[in-house]
């Protein structure tokens, strides 16, 4: 996965906009605008890195001239003390643009590091990690992304991508027999049908509609168990619903094709960097 780079750019100048206004009070007041600095990023944890060509864009954003050395890229595994990066710029760019780039640099190595740990945790079963539509307004570009580099999956990335009959699109329906039949009258040949269910009766009308997806919504190891069986390869099975580090490899063990964890985006631990000016 690929960002386009006017997708970077928006989203960053739209977080500069919100933080610097039309000035930066401490650092328009303080510095010389001719003054140029080093800085350097410095992991305070061990994880995976992601984010850093963004956090770097801030930098150059805000000061054309700025050059770089990246030492530890996306992807790759850090551990406390290593140097990630070096900036040399105009002091006033990089005192102005150091708290946008470390969000953005924190939070999407955060979320490629917690996506990596739950995709260790699942190897040697047939089960992937995915996200799911639970981000942050705004910044679903990068969180899912972000999860791309931690080893895991991309849902649908919006509700164009895929029809999902929710419980409260069955609510507000009726049942999943009539809910798929009316889908399939109106849309394209090429979406795919996936469908929510929480019970082995609802699961075996999804089969018997023909969704080519059905998630499992909250269900027991041992309900998923016999899902997979009742199943038998007709349809991909998701596992959806509270899953954590601490259950997902149960929940794998299952037999299950796709684990979704919102916890990856939308709670997600920041990872701990540290912006450091390096002395002349």
């Amino acid at each position: 996965m690929r960002l386009m780079q006017f997708q970077i750019d928006d989203m960053i100048k739209t977080a500069l906009a919100e933080d610097i206004n039309y000035i930066d009070v401490t650092t328009d007041y303080l510095v010389d605008e001719d003054k140029v600095n080093t800085a350097q990023y410095v992991a305070k944890a061990e994880g995976v890195l992601c984010g850093i060509e963004i956090a770097l864009r801030v930098f150059t954003l805000l000061d054309p001239t700025a050059t770089f050395e990246v030492l530890i890229h996306d992807g790759e595994e850090v551990k406390k003390g290593d140097i990630i990066a070096r900036m040399t710029a105009h002091t006033r760019a990089l005192l102005k643009g150091e708290r946008t780039a470390l969000n953005i640099l924190q939070h999407m190595s955060g979320i490629a590091t917690a996506t990596n740990k739950c995709v260790k945790l699942v190897e040697g079963t047939r089960a992937s990690v995915a996200d799911t539509r639970k981000t942050l307004p705004g910044l679903r570009i990068f969180q899912k992304y972000a999860v791309t580099v931690g080893g895991g999956k991309n849902h649908r990335y919006n509700l164009s991508d895929c029809a999902m009959l929710k419980d409260t699109h069955l609510d507000a329906y009726g049942s999943i027999t009539a809910a798929v039949n009316a889908l399939r009258e109106k849309m394209g040949h090429t979406v795919k049908i996936e469908v929510e269910v929480g019970t082995l009766e609802e699961l075996k009308e999804a089969l018997a509609a023909g969704c080519e997806i059905i998630m499992l919504d909250n269900m027991s190891c041992e309900q998923m168990a016999e899902a997979v069986k009742i199943t038998d390869g007709k349809a991909k099975l998701e596992a959806s619903g509270n899953v954590a580090e601490e259950t997902i490899k149960a929940i794998a063990q299952t037999g299950v094709d796709i684990i979704s964890m919102g916890a990856l985006t939308h709670s997600v631990k920041a990872f701990d960097i540290s912006m450091k000016m390096l002395k002349e």
